[in-house]
């Protein structure tokens, strides 16, 4: 590998030659400061806060686009850049809705850090004309602010690029140029699958999920109500950093101890439900194999890529399994088995999800998702919203004592934890097909098929079971979901299961999960630091199959009969539409 050497403040940095300044600085310990740059998702050097000083340069260069070259000096914190980045950043202002206490990421906004370190003390220096934009409130998940919108185009290039839809971009020109979506049409309009990403790209509150939080309390203090919480396996590997933790901690019994006393009546596993999702998912692959069923089987527990299916590949949805996804079965479950269990009226309860995933509000209203004759979910809360709970109830998080989820429903196996991240339902399908196919014990080592896991957009792999090989491949991203679809469509790849989730790296990496600033995220791999949590998790449970969990046994011995019965099929199965562009 070709290397040159340079100088940043003086200080000598040997880095590959293709390596722009902004990554040569982070190597010497220097954070250049940016708006618009997003690491591999938006390099466009539009912001221009990332300028620095080139020795002999006639101008100042925009170091998330500028290469390094040998012998280069650079200078990274002049007199004339802090100036410079001052007056960028009263420029941004003037036109910035600046209702800071209000808005949904004060404390947590880009523009609102800089303009603090860089000691912006008159921020309507430059004020003059603005734009008014009414609010696009039409999606099920989300609301757009262009009044505090930068225009620093991440959202765009994390929409375009990372899920390769595109359905957002700048219209107009000059000083009316804004980002919207084409001839202006509202969100919940256009092919959006409500993934978040541009959500999490956002520097500043101009993109925001619709909240629920206010709607949750009041069902906890309605007597009436029998308020049931479920979470994700996801939640846990990020809800502590909105409180100080380091990424990469999991907050498991915390969080239990966090939501029960928000005042719920009980708070449940997701992993049950992804066990049960298991079960359903390989029966339904081995049904397809043994009977010449559609192939290749593709998962649908990523409410995106559902969606992201049925506008842009109508012609592939008999290749989704029919299986609901973990949140609704789980919701399908608590308001047929355990409402008739307990004497419960199915009306009386009050379903919530915590999801690291804003398609998850999108998907609780979709149809043919009422099992019990209602809603299977009520409300579906972020990450992020459950924070804002946990906050606005006065808990001291970090604090609080590990408790354990509430029975039966709290029970999961390492299979339905590693459900989290990209390739972990592949792997938990397969250690339960495998056995059941080849009536075999799958123990120790050879319960793990690493080859399907890490972050790689497209991964693949073949499995020998019994007399049948196996070809399976993972997604994760919908722009890497297209071209391996595009790739089997033509011919050109053949498999009998794909994993696809909607964001990369999987629900880890959701929509919904704890904003990470851009100096972070383009320092370290969030994706990687969260899965490893549920991979740990994994290793440490008493049961590593979904098959093996002894309240999924006894939920099919009493009620469900087996996977795959009619009933089965009744509460935990659904359909999905042709929507097209």
């Amino acid at each position: 590998m070709e290397t040159v050497t340079l100088k940043i403040n003086n200080i000598p940095v040997t880095v590959p030659r293709d390596t722009t300044i902004i990554e040569a600085a982070r190597q010497a310990g220097i954070s250049i400061p940016t708006l618009c740059y997003l690491k591999g998702i938006n390099e466009i050097g539009a912001c221009r806060m990332c300028l620095v000083e080139v020795k002999g340069a006639r101008s100042f260069a925009a170091a998330c686009v500028q290469p390094v070259g040998e012998g280069m000096e650079v200078f990274t914190n002049t007199p004339e850049l802090i100036k410079n980045r001052k007056n960028t950043l009263e420029l941004v202002l003037s036109t910035h809705d600046k209702k800071c206490l209000s808005c949904s990421r004060s404390g947590d906004c880009e523009l609102q850090r800089l303009s603090r370190e860089y000691g912006i003390e008159d921020e309507n220096k430059f004020e003059g004309e603005k734009n008014h934009y009414e609010l696009d409130a039409s999606a099920a998940h989300m609301v757009r602010d262009n009044n505090k919108c930068i225009l620093c185009r991440r959202c765009v290039a994390a929409c375009a690029n990372v899920q390769g839809i595109g359905v957002i971009g700048p219209n107009q020109r000059g000083f009316k140029a804004h980002i919207a979506s084409a001839f202006e049409m509202d969100l919940a309009d256009t092919s959006c699958v409500s993934c978040g990403q541009c959500i999490t790209a956002c520097p500043v509150g101009a993109l925001y999920e619709k909240d629920v939080t206010d709607e949750v309390f009041a069902a906890i203090n309605d007597p009436k109500k029998i308020v049931i919480v479920q979470t994700a396996p996801a939640v846990r590997t990020a809800l502590g950093e909105p409180f100080g933790l380091p990424i990469g901690t999991n907050v498991k019994g915390r969080m239990a101890a966090a939501i029960r006393r928000l005042g719920v009546d009980k708070v449940f596993d997701t992993d049950f439900s992804a066990d049960l999702t298991i079960m359903e998912e390989a029966n339904e692959f081995i049904e397809r194999v043994k009977n010449g069923g559609v192939l290749p089987m593709i998962t649908s527990c990523s409410p995106g890529w559902v969606k992201f299916c049925e506008h842009y590949y109508p012609d592939m949805i008999e290749n989704l399994s029919t299986c609901k996804s973990p949140q609704q079965m789980f919701g399908a479950i608590v308001k047929t088995y355990y409402a008739e269990k307990n004497n419960i009226d199915p009306k009386d309860i009050y379903l919530v999800s915590v999801m690291p995933c804003t398609a998850k509000k999108f998907e609780r209203g979709r149809d043919d998702q009422a099992a019990a004759g209602v809603p299977d979910i009520d409300a579906v809360l972020t990450t992020r919203e459950l924070a804002k709970m946990i906050k606005k109830a006065g808990l001291m998080f970090a604090e609080l004592p590990d408790e354990e989820f509430d029975l039966p429903l709290g029970i999961g196996s390492g299979a339905g934890a590693i459900f989290g991240a990209t390739g972990g339902v592949m792997e938990a399908a397969l250690r339960t097909a495998v056995e059941t196919l080849t009536d075999t014990k799958l123990e120790g080592e050879a319960l793990d098929f690493k080859e399907v896991r890490g972050i790689e957009g497209i991964k693949e792999a073949a499995y020998k079971v019994g007399d049948l090989e196996v070809k399976v491949a993972v997604a994760s991203g919908l722009a890497n979901a297209r071209k391996l679809l595009d790739a089997v469509k033509a011919g050109e790849a053949k498999y009998d299961f794909i994993e696809i989730m909607a964001c990369p790296g999987g629900c880890v990496n959701g929509g919904g999960q704890p904003i990470v600033q851009a100096p972070v995220r383009n320092a370290k791999d969030i994706r990687t630091l969260r899965a490893k949590v549920l991979y740990d998790e994994d290793l440490n449970l008493p049961y590593r199959k979904s098959h093996d969990n002894p309240v999924i046994k006894e939920l099919y011995e009493t009620y469900l009969e087996k996977p795959g019965s009619h009933k089965a099929h009744e509460i935990l199965h659904t359909s999905y539409v042709k929507r097209g562009l």
